[in-house]
């Protein structure tokens, strides 16, 4: 049976083909809005500076006069560029920052600290080197040492 189609739920060996829109699970998640307006802009610039880029390149073969406003474009266009990749970074990373990361009391870290603190209050609770634990104290009648 291919992929595009599927068993009928019945008693006899029915097969109907799959409707025209059939809604498939995202392998990865969706970029957050500001990412992807980023990643879109700096698609377009490049895709333009690419474009000067080959224009240029071939008005120097031809030795046209345009040929030097165009490498001129071209250069300003790879300056904008790499803004435009640059810019893709820092919003994604500016946005993990933000809204990327997940706080929960099962956290990894708060659990490390959880432990750290309980190290240490047991550690304060057991006598040290340096204490000679007394039977005789002004504290024996009321259980401690």
């Amino acid at each position: 049976m291919s992929r595009y189609e599927e068993r009928a739920v019945g008693d006899g060996p029915e097969v109907r083909a799959r409707g025209l829109w059939v809604e498939e699970p995202a392998r990865k998640p969706r970029m957050p809005d500001p990412v992807r307006t980023s990643a879109v802009r700096a698609v377009l610039i490049v895709a333009v500076t690419l474009t000067l880029a080959t224009v240029a390149f071939f008005l120097t073969l031809t030795t046209s006069w345009l040929a030097f406003p165009m490498a001129l474009c071209a250069i300003a266009g790879t300056i904008v560029a790499t803004w435009g990749v640059l810019d893709v970074w820092i919003t994604r990373q500016m946005w993990n920052q933000r809204y990327g990361v997940v706080s929960e009391p099962s956290s990894t870290a708060r659990r490390r600290r959880r432990e750290a603190r309980r190290a240490e209050r047991a550690a304060a609770r057991e006598p040290g080197p340096g204490r000679v634990s007394r039977d005789d104290g002004p504290l024996t009648a009321f259980g401690r040492r």
